[in-house]
């Protein structure tokens, strides 16, 4: 684990950003020292990650906490997403850097520029794009409802729901070495799901199982569930959920 200091050196962001962005609710860190020292995990830096480089493609602060929060959030897809908007921002600098060279070559003064074709500024293929990005993520209608039962949430009640959420796994952890279909880890999945309804969306069983196949999936969500609850519960959580949803 990482203290806020360790992740401002290592990041390039300031202490200041981390400590918003937790106060906000877009990255809490996993742990506190004994202290009271926010502690960062490799879950939360991934995390983190993903938040530099949607801020480095200029979203809103706004638009990346709905992003990161949406039901149906997927890592590799998000990554490609940014992808193609780094490579349409790259596009988009050389075409200035050619444009501006251009310019030098010939000579500011010889230039008529009633005449000059200024595509070379254009961004709306990028622009598009990036709108097509975030819509991709908010328009679902669990989404919808999610948003509606979150607006008036604060951070800190958004942080009481998260933790009552993760005790639910730490309840699966107690039981991961058991079978998967006992009466007792269908109940949890049932618990689960009903948390999930009643405070985010309306879970139903097949935006359940894309859930347990996500848990389990690796990245952010398995590490997180696996450093609350033991190691191998986020594999558990999903084949309960399996068998749940048949």
């Amino acid at each position: 684990m990482m203290t806020v200091h360790e992740v401002s050196k290592l990041a390039g962001v300031s202490i200041r950003t981390l400590q918003y962005y937790d106060k906000i609710g877009l990255l809490h860190p996993s742990k506190y020292s004994d202290a009271g020292y926010r502690l960062y995990t490799d879950t939360d830096l991934e995390r983190l990650q993903q938040i530099l480089l949607f801020r480095e493609l200029e979203f809103s602060l706004k638009d990346i906490r709905k992003i990161l929060k949406s039901p149906d959030f997927d890592r590799n897809k998000a990554l490609d997403q940014q992808i193609t908007l780094l490579k349409l921002k790259k596009e988009h600098l050389e075409n200035l850097i050619n444009f501006a060279t251009g310019i030098k070559l010939l000579g500011v003064k010889y230039i008529n520029f009633s005449t000059t074709d200024f595509s070379a500024f254009d961004k709306s293929r990028l622009d598009e794009y990036a709108t097509r990005a975030k819509a991709a993520w908010g328009n679902s209608p669990e989404y919808k409802e999610y948003e509606e039962k979150a607006k008036n949430r604060t951070p800190e009640e958004d942080q009481i729901l998260n933790r009552q959420c993760m005790m639910i796994f730490r309840e699966f952890g107690e039981i991961k070495d058991t079978d998967p279909s006992s009466e007792a880890a269908q109940a949890l999945v049932i618990k689960l799901q009903s948390f999930l309804t009643e405070h985010f969306y309306k879970c139903t069983d097949k935006i359940l199982s894309g859930l347990g196949k996500m848990y389990a999936g690796g990245g952010e969500f398995t590490k997180s569930i696996d450093e609350y609850a033991g190691e191998g519960t986020a594999v558990f959580v999903n084949e309960a959920i399996q068998t749940y949803c048949g």
